[in-house]
């Protein structure tokens, strides 16, 4: 069992449309879209067994959450409760102004806020002395008490919580374990939707299911907030026999089964309105043929390989189903699961060897590729983890704490290549897929 909480950020403010800062101030409030966008929210999560509901208590967050649940059937809609551990990260200097006024009027702050905001301080005069802020630090303290409070009340059942661009990305790293200085790279639109499955409590073990669902909003993906560098796409293949057998793939050329052609094209319908300026695949016939579909819907676009791509070489596990390899090998099995960094596949890698090649191959593509191009990479379960794992800052043991589902869609930007840090817009989208959910219901079967 585990549990599950949905995250939600609130819709469009007075104060986003404006370009102003909120932080804690209680002034701004939804406009008509924002309204708008929060009752898509509601119809999207309306079908779901929720068991509570937590808002921070600024009247932006609260009416989100108020319009969302109203879309509930009565008799089983969850309480609402607010707390002031869902509030907005504290930027008492900037509450209220634009941002071309922040830079001007605090023009080296404003760079450290966004190049290090970890390391942002706000020495706020007072009548009683001056206070002093540390807004990113304060706050990833503030969500870590949220999580030790909500996983230990509300143990597997699910949630949803509605609060703020700042702590949401907050929420999301503290589960993961993210340091502070990773808090920029998460992208949060207003009503995206965001999923975490918890083991237990907090550093028990975590899953990020998906990150910053947009597609009931009307917009597939995020929009591009910068017109240089580069945003990829990167996509698992569709899947195969031996994912719904759960029989280890490895580098065994498996082609994609009925369902696994019809994820691929559905990955290709969903992503037809793209532009795309160049598409890489793994070789191995899985990820090729899910890369050909949505090829195709590109016009001149040819298709490359890199066969740093292929999935984990599984070795003497490669074709053996999960119950053969418990049979033969059950601790180096439990091994896998329980601490992945520490395995080596018999007769095949380890992570590390996975994580180097595959990391390599990603940093290489957004080197080489053009200023202000969109890429697509198609490749496996293993290798998008340790990629994603890369651009989130976590390490090869934290391998399972992000999920990739056959046919998903991740997008990654680069607005200054690898000269600054990566913008994970969003994570592991299989809502084209049909299931009418906002959870992944893909295959679970092994790599």
């Amino acid at each position: 069992m585990t549990t599950r909480v949905i995250l939600v950020r609130h819709g469009q403010s007075t104060y986003n449309a404006e370009g102003r800062i909120q932080g804690r101030s209680d002034a701004s409030v939804l406009t008509e879209a924002g309204e708008r966008c929060a009752q898509q929210v509601g119809q999207v999560l309306a079908n779901l067994s929720v068991d509570a509901a937590y808002s921070s208590p600024l009247q932006r967050a609260y009416h989100t959450a108020e319009i969302l649940l109203s879309a509930f059937p009565e008799s089983s809609r969850p309480p609402l409760q607010a707390t002031d551990q869902l509030m907005e990260i504290d930027l008492p200097l900037w509450e209220g102004m634009r941002r071309e006024e922040i830079k001007e009027q605090y023009g080296d702050l404003y760079r450290l806020w966004q190049e290090h905001p970890q390391q942002l301080t706000m020495t706020v005069p007072g009548a009683g002395g001056d206070r002093i802020v540390y807004p990113v630090q304060e706050l990833y303290k503030q969500t870590q008490g949220f999580w030790r409070s909500l996983l230990s009340q509300h143990r597997d059942q699910t949630l949803v919580v509605v609060a703020h661009n700042g702590v949401i990305r907050a929420l999301l790293g503290t589960a993961l374990g993210t340091a502070p200085d990773q808090y920029k790279i998460l992208r949060q639109s207003n009503c995206g939707i965001s999923v975490l499955n918890f083991a237990g409590d907090l550093g028990d073990g975590v899953q990020l299911e998906s990150m910053n669902l947009t597609a009931h909003l009307g917009e597939p993906l995020p929009d591009r907030k910068e017109k240089g560098g580069v945003r990829l796409l990167l996509v698992r293949h569709g899947e195969t026999e031996w994912n719904r057998m759960q029989r280890f793939q490895g580098q065994i050329d498996i082609p994609l089964n009925a369902n696994g052609h019809s994820q691929a094209q559905k990955a290709a319908t969903f992503l037809k309105d793209v532009s795309l300026d160049f598409a890489i695949t793994s070789p191995l016939l899985r990820p090729k043929e899910t890369a050909e579909a949505i090829v195709k819907e590109h016009s001149g676009l040819d298709l490359a390989t890199d066969d740093r791509l292929k999935e984990i070489g599984h070795g003497l596990w490669e074709g053996k189903l999960e119950s053969e390899i418990q049979a033969d090998y059950g601790p180096l099995l439990q091994a896998w699961k329980d601490s992945p960094a520490t395995v080596q596949m018999p007769e095949g890698e380890n992570l590390q060897q996975v994580w180097d090649r595959a990391v390599a191959a990603w940093q290489d593509i957004v080197t080489q590729a053009p200023d202000g191009s969109t890429g697509l990479v198609v490749a496996h379960d293993a290798v998008n983890k340790a990629i994603l794992c890369h651009v989130l800052g976590l390490q090869p043991q934290d391998f399972w704490a992000v999920k990739q589902g056959n046919g998903a869609v991740t997008v990654v930007d680069y607005p200054k290549k690898l000269a600054a840090a990566p913008v994970l817009q969003a994570l592991n989208i299989t809502t084209h897929l049909g299931a009418g959910s906002i959870f992944d219901s893909t295959a679970a079967g092994a790599l």
